[in-house]
């Protein structure tokens, strides 16, 4: 079920592309009903999964090739444990809702299309168990960004594309020559059996220098300064539906494939490298809450608060033990609920001003007290208010990191301080104040495809805020393989 759970948006997208243009106000249908099929069987994925049972389930493993002159096998191999799961299931549900809010796009056959090309390109980079396949999937996922962000994005949206694709790229360079050599000095591109290596022995090249060219593709991507430049570009030019998916889905990528495959292969060198990687999560939580600060455009703003919250994930990973590893993980899912959130919300306001920019938006409450509350709600949890998702994430990164890097977690903390400080002050000058009167005529959000994606996101920030363990649980024993091989 995991591979068809994987292929089925792909399968939505070929419907959709060979779909009579004369019908093409019914894609927007087809590319629901997938979206809300894979979001189902995600769900049941999830529901059914032993969550006391250890390693991968739903494993799908083929022989992809086998060479008669070398060692080395590359397969289709697929499958989830806790750390991987519920990055899954918020793609998933990321997905329709990214779907959902762009109902009025234009040319909705090709954009759907595209969209659900995108999401099985994000599934497959989380149920891969073959780096090859892993990097696969993470090179596809450029193509189907690039054309979203190009045709139907706004402003600058060529060279935002280009920068991001360019950006992505370039770290991928690095990886693909990390992993041709770890796979061939191992005999084995099984991310399985690599995480089972006492040492990488043999190698051309230092092990140092194989973590460092892997990491450095998971570092632009998360992003970390100054390669996060990329970041606010296509935040600000993108449509909302990818803004969405980008923050909520695209960034954990970088996340991930630093617990997954840079800690678990090489776990030794990730102990040596815990001090550097602290202290350039700190310099980004720190670096994007004062740029957020002076941001005059709300997508903008958004998008540099994004750099300073995934320095969380970063700053849990770098304690290098269970409970850190922990709220990185988790900070990797809130993050995704929240951002996105926060970006649909803009879109909307966007849609009806027609304007991001701060300074000209003033009262909005007065004319849309819907959209307000869910402003209310996305802003609180992402400035880590106690019983919304945002709060169990950051205080588990605090604890798991306060014992081995003192100074760089208190660092931390103040990067929570400037985040209430961004956060409400921008719900205040935009919703709140005197009332402008260019405003008189907007509307707020009416439709049920615009007020049922928010109060089901709302709904999930509240629930895992109260009762994080149904997430916790599942990323605890997901990340304790991972922290045991780091000791």
């Amino acid at each position: 079920m995991l591979s068809v759970v994987i292929f089925l948006p792909v399968a939505g997208a070929i419907v959709l592309a060979l779909w009579p243009k004369a019908r093409e106000s019914e894609a927007k249908w087809i590319a629901s009903a997938v979206a809300a099929v894979t979001l189902a069987l995600v769900t049941y994925l999830f529901v059914d999964y032993e969550r006391g049972a250890a390693g991968f389930q739903y494993v799908n493993s083929t022989m992809w090739l086998e060479s008669d002159v070398s060692t080395f096998t590359l397969q289709y191999l697929v499958g989830v444990d806790g750390l991987s799961l519920p990055l899954v299931l918020l793609t998933a549900f990321l997905g329709l809702i990214a779907v959902l809010i762009s109902w009025r796009i234009d040319r909705p056959r090709e954009y759907f299309a595209w969209l659900l090309v995108l999401e099985t390109s994000l599934l497959g980079v989380f149920s891969a168990l073959d780096f090859v396949l892993f990097f696969l999937f993470w090179e596809i996922e450029l193509i189907p960004m690039y054309f979203l962000i190009s045709i139907w994005g706004s402003g600058n949206r060529i060279y935002s594309a280009w920068k991001y694709v360019l950006y992505t790229f370039f770290g991928s360079a690095f990886m693909l020559v990390g992993i041709l050599t770890l796979g061939f000095t191992a005999g084995t591109f099984d991310i399985r059996e690599l995480g089972e290596l006492e040492a990488i022995r043999g190698a051309i090249i230092p092990a140092w220098l194989i973590f460092t060219l892997i990491i450095a593709a998971f570092l632009i991507k998360l992003p970390i300064v100054p390669f996060h430049t990329w970041l606010p570009d296509a935040h600000t030019d993108a449509p909302t539906a990818v803004s969405v998916i980008l923050a909520g889905v695209l960034l954990k990528m970088g996340g991930y494939g630093i617990l997954r495959m840079s800690f678990s292969i090489m776990p030794d060198v990730a102990r040596d490298a815990s001090v550097w990687l602290a202290v350039i999560a700190a310099v980004s939580i720190l670096y994007g809450a004062v740029m957020t600060l002076i941001q005059k455009d709300l997508k903008r703003l958004i998008a540099y608060s994004s750099v300073s919250h995934m320095g969380y994930v970063l700053l849990g990973a770098s304690a290098v033990g269970s409970v850190g590893l922990t709220g990185a993980s988790m900070q990797m899912f809130t993050h995704g609920l929240i951002t996105g959130m926060l970006f649909v919300l803009v879109g909307m306001v966007y849609d009806r001003a027609h304007t991001r920019q701060i300074d000209e938006l003033s009262g909005l409450a007065h004319r849309m007290p819907f959209l307000a509350a869910m402003m209310v709600v996305a802003g609180l949890a992402s400035l880590g208010l106690p019983a919304l998702a945002g709060f169990v994430s950051e205080v588990t990164v605090f604890l798991g990191t306060f014992e081995r890097h003192e100074f760089l977690t208190i660092m931390g903390v103040l990067g929570i301080v400037l985040a209430a400080g961004y956060i409400l002050w921008t719900i205040q000058r935009v919703f709140w104040g005197e009332a402008d009167p260019r405003w008189e005529a907007l509307t707020d959000a009416t439709a049920w495809w615009e007020r049922g994606p928010l109060l089901a996101m709302s709904a999930t920030i509240l629930a895992v805020g109260v009762y994080p363990a149904v997430m916790m649980d599942l990323f605890e024993t997901g990340v304790a393989p991972i922290a045991e091989r780091l000791g």
